[in-house]
């Protein structure tokens, strides 16, 4: 029993990125969404509002900064992974309820990329766009800004795997994970907050955890 409790424990990891990568790979190809109420041992769910999310990867992944800025940038993912990284430790709480805690997330800070880029003084906002064609996300100016909120490539202490929005997504800490937009393709800095995929069908535009979407969760921060 003793080995078999050992050999247990050995194996939970392997069989733990198995289960991602089965459950990841299926919610790719699932048109009706029933994949992501299957938790994994993680806690996660795998959600995905298109039919099918192209990979990316060091050879054909980029990330552009433009809009109502001086300098617009195209970042590869080598140049991301060149830059300063802030890990940040949170709970990731999601607006249906359920809860990971102390999840660690690491990347740039979202504030560096706008410094670089030059902000201009009409800009009030920030509209995120994704590689899947589909899914946006919009903040403020000042909530973008946080020191919490990230261009994140790293999760769990592992490189972003493609179902929780590898290579590259946006981490916005303080806010329900729906902020946090997967398969990060695009940072636009505008004149006014245009609304996301989740806000248009009804979602607050301010996500604060424990204080929007009728929710009165405990705040991660």
């Amino acid at each position: 029993m003793l080995g078999l409790g050992a050999a247990g424990v050995a194996s939970a990891p392997y069989l733990q990125r198995g289960l991602e990568s089965l459950l990841g790979a299926a919610s790719d190809k699932d048109p009706t969404g029933l994949t992501g109420l299957l938790p994994n041992g993680g806690g996660f769910r795998y959600y995905s509002v298109a039919a099918s999310v192209p990979h990316r990867n060091e050879r054909n992944y980029h990330l552009t900064v433009d809009g109502l800025v001086e300098r617009p940038a195209t970042y590869t993912l080598d140049a991301l992974r060149e830059l300063p990284q802030t890990r940040v430790v949170r709970d990731v709480q999601c607006v249906t309820g359920w809860r990971v805690p102390d999840t660690p997330f690491e990347g740039v800070k979202l504030s560096v990329l706008l410094d670089a880029a030059g902000v201009r003084s009409q800009a009030r906002a920030i509209r995120f766009s994704c590689f899947d064609g589909t899914y946006s996300e919009s903040l403020t100016l000042d909530q973008a800004r946080r020191s919490d909120v990230l261009v994140c490539l790293r999760m769990q202490d592992k490189p972003l795997n493609h179902a929780h929005g590898g290579p590259v997504r946006l981490y916005v800490a303080p806010m329900y994970f729906y902020k946090s937009a997967k398969w990060l393709s695009g940072i636009s800095l505008t004149s006014k907050v245009d609304p996301g995929y989740w806000e248009e069908r009804g979602y607050d535009v301010d996500a604060w955890v424990g204080r929007s979407n009728g929710r009165d969760d405990a705040p991660t921060v």
